[in-house]
């Protein structure tokens, strides 16, 4: 298996999309001067926007979606707008996948991030 990597950077319009399709409207994705009130920098993305990109690239390297058993991360550092991220995926041995996501910094956004999948 190959490293797979795919950069991503994040606008207010791509997390206000994802917001009205999950149907999560929490005003700190949303709302700059709310998600400030409560000692954000302003609005960040959705974890779980952010788990969806990493899932796309655990199913590529799994060789599709079909072929994915489980995922696991946890969610380590936020994430604002312009803020680019790097999703990885690559080989931890056989039916096991090594996810990443690091931002611009250097920093990761998702840790302990790992996935399995079936051989065939």
């Amino acid at each position: 298996m190959k490293r797979i990597e795919r950069a991503v950077t994040f606008t207010p319009e791509q997390i206000a999309a994802y917001a009205e399709a999950s149907g999560d409207h929490n005003p700190i994705h949303l709302d700059g001067d709310f998600a400030r009130s409560v000692g954000l920098p302003g609005i960040i993305a959705h974890g779980m926007l952010q788990m969806g990109i990493l899932a796309g690239v655990a199913a590529e390297a799994a060789g599709g979606a079909h072929r994915l058993r489980l995922m696991y991360c946890r969610f380590a550092g936020m994430v604002e707008p312009k803020d680019t991220v790097t999703f990885a995926a690559e080989d931890a041995g056989p039916g096991k996948i090594a996810l990443s996501a690091v931002n611009q910094r250097g920093e990761a956004v998702l840790t302990k991030a790992s996935a399995e999948y079936r051989s065939s």
